[in-house]
């Protein structure tokens, strides 16, 4: 009934005037009828407040023989007045409770799914932060663990990933620990007090043993830490390891000291800043101090007469090289270190340690040279171990990284998971 009501208001029947169906048309143009009242039915003019009056046809026209017949009937012209009236009440002033109820409902679903994905614990609880590359501290927060995916664009030629990855990795997890101890400054990697002096960390050596080099695809778990070097310094180390297997990858140490960001010259630790980073010291190392020992300083494989020297020249920073110090990154100097290495070693040999002095830092405009001094023959020695010496220096004769490194013969993929070593014939 009220469907017949509501299209009688805007189709007329066949039996409304010429005008009725003019001023029908008027409004379905857009223009809203004189006696039309807010809720779209059709009130009578004279009609008094808070009742309205609705049109309908009394009669519709006959049928003889299944063919409409027009008869003129006076009562066809006749309208019928119901007369209806809408009490204002507090429930037709308020909102359409079928939209709200679906707000209502859309919000709690949401906040179940949210909650549902936060509530989520995977069987391993190691697993949650490291798979997406946060890092936690653990071990009453003294070491910082971060977990890395080995990516198809840092291995070599060799299948396993370069020493200048591993390497990006120990200073990533460096900065993350820093940052995510809550002592990250304005500097890279400095706390609150070194930015209000102005002072950053420089790295003075790096000490490393690879045992073994992951694959693509591996992923490695890197754990660092940190404790006192003498009065102005800091020891950070770190232990990699495999992810599935726990066999270790690469251990590491080394001391960082402090510079002046304005004056380029190096600092003593202020009191306001060992009292920052005290908290975090490690008594732990990650090399003994007799293995340490037992790695050979820069010069060593220079003596004797078999020693052979290759060089390289004319080597510049490029803009990606430098840091926010405005300096070269110190795993650069790894790569310029290695350009002067004889390519017969690389072919058949892999890095197994490395020492490294830093002497001076490097900046945007300095032009070096990379010399490394072989121990020994280094062609047809492919079954024997290798020393070198390497110096890094501007060719104005500074000495910007002083390094020795030593070389084992490549060894085949081993049976566990994607770790091992590429045979050197297929390189």
């Amino acid at each position: 009934m009220a469907g017949s009501l509501a299209a009688s208001a805007f189709f007329p029947g066949p039996g409304a005037s010429p005008a009725a169906a003019a001023k029908t048309s008027k409004n379905m143009a857009g223009e809203l009828p004189e006696n039309l009242s807010v809720r779209g039915i059709v009130a009578k003019p004279g009609a008094p407040s808070g009742n309205m009056q609705v049109k309908a046809q009394a009669q519709a026209l006959p049928k003889v023989n299944g063919t409409k017949v027009n008869l003129k009937n006076a009562s066809a012209d006749k309208e019928e007045v119901i007369p209806y009236s809408a009490p204002k009440t507090f429930y037709n002033q308020l909102p359409d409770w079928s939209m709200l109820l679906a707000a209502v409902t859309t919000i709690f679903l949401a906040a179940e799914k949210q909650w549902t994905l936060l509530d989520w614990k995977p069987k391993k609880p190691d697993m949650l932060v490291d798979t997406f590359g946060f890092g936690r501290i653990i071990q009453d927060g003294l070491v910082f663990r971060q977990n890395f995916l080995i990516r198809s664009y840092e291995i070599g030629a060799d299948r396993t990933a370069s020493i200048e990855t591993l390497m990006n990795h120990l200073q990533e997890t460096a900065l993350n620990h820093v940052k995510t101890a809550g002592l990250l400054g304005d500097g890279f990697g400095a706390t609150p007090e070194m930015s209000k002096r102005n002072l950053i960390w420089v790295v003075s050596k790096i000490q490393l043993l690879v045992e073994q080099y992951p694959s693509w695809g591996d992923m490695v778990q890197v754990d660092t830490w940190v404790a006192a070097a003498g009065k102005n310094g800091m020891r950070r180390d770190w232990h990699v390891r495999d992810y599935n297997s726990g066999r270790t990858i690469l251990r590491a140490t080394s001391v960082w000291v402090m510079m002046n960001k304005n004056t380029r010259r190096l600092s003593k630790m202020p009191d306001e800043v060992r009292a920052e980073i005290g908290p975090y010291f490690n008594g732990r190392t990650a090399i003994s101090e007799d293995q340490s020992e037992k790695l050979a300083k820069p010069g060593s494989a220079s003596d004797g007469d078999a020693a052979k020297q290759f060089m390289r020249k004319g080597l510049t920073p490029r803009w990606g090289d430098l840091d926010v110090n405005q300096h070269v990154n110190n795993v650069k100097y790894i790569g310029w270190i290695l350009e002067s290495a004889p390519i017969s070693i690389l072919e058949k040999h892999e890095l197994a340690s490395m020492t490294l002095d830093y002497r001076k830092e490097c900046g945007r405009d300095s032009i070096l040279q990379s010399l490394t001094t072989v121990a020994g023959e280094c062609v047809d020695g492919a079954d024997s171990t290798i020393q070198c010496d390497h110096l890094l220096q501007l060719e104005s004769g500074a000495d910007i990284v002083k390094a020795h490194t030593e070389w084992r013969p490549k060894r085949a993929h081993g049976g566990e998971g994607n770790m091992g070593f590429f045979p050197a014939e297929s390189a």
